[in-house]
């Protein structure tokens, strides 16, 4: 919208240049002005046209206009009733109403559309719980491997005690030194 009033101001430089005289810039701007402000009041004072004006007409041309409902029974172009969600059955039967397109009537379309919206919302409640249930098998799987390498630590740093203290325990009987008693040196000096 911000380039309609660029254009009308390049069309009103051309015109002027080509009728070789130069305006001065306050009647450039109320020419530019009168044109923008005739232009808009074109665009505002033409209303679309009703739908009930296309009555007899063919189904294309109703519903070429969002707001309209075809019915088929008596060729009718009908103003939905954005009021009521659904079109009530003494207007027109959901069977015979058609809405957007001529091909599929109102009644189908409804059904499909609350199919689908069931099953993207069926789907949306299994992707998290199948999310949620893969998180948790991956967690155990993972205190599981943490839990086997604790494990495989522990008995590795069990091994090293009791060969640090067979190593110790073979330097003890080399040099005499026993680990029966700490007085055993002081008892017998001999």
């Amino acid at each position: 919208m911000s380039f309609i009033p660029v254009l009308l101001l390049l069309f009103a430089l051309s015109s002027t240049l080509a009728q070789k005289t130069t305006p001065d810039a306050s009647t450039l701007r109320t020419k530019v002005t009168e044109q923008t402000t005739t232009q808009t009041t074109k665009q505002t004072t033409t209303p679309p046209p009703s739908c009930e004006s296309k009555n007899g007409t063919s189904c294309e041309e109703c519903l070429s206009n969002v707001n309209c409902l075809w019915c088929i029974p008596n060729k009718r172009c009908l103003t939905y009733p954005v009021k009521t969600i659904l079109p009530p059955n003494s207007l027109c039967p959901l069977n015979d109403a058609r809405w957007g397109l001529c091909t599929i009537n109102f009644q189908i379309l409804i059904i499909t559309l609350s199919v689908a919206g069931a099953l993207l919302i069926i789907g949306f409640f299994i992707c998290i719980f199948c999310c949620c249930k893969c998180e948790n098998i991956g967690s155990g799987r993972i205190e599981k491997n943490m839990n086997r390498k604790a494990d495989k630590r522990k008995t590795k740093q069990g091994e090293r005690t009791a060969e640090l203290k067979t190593r110790h325990d073979e330097i003890r009987q080399k040099y005499g030194l026993s680990r029966a008693s700490p007085y055993a040196r002081f008892e017998n000096p001999t």
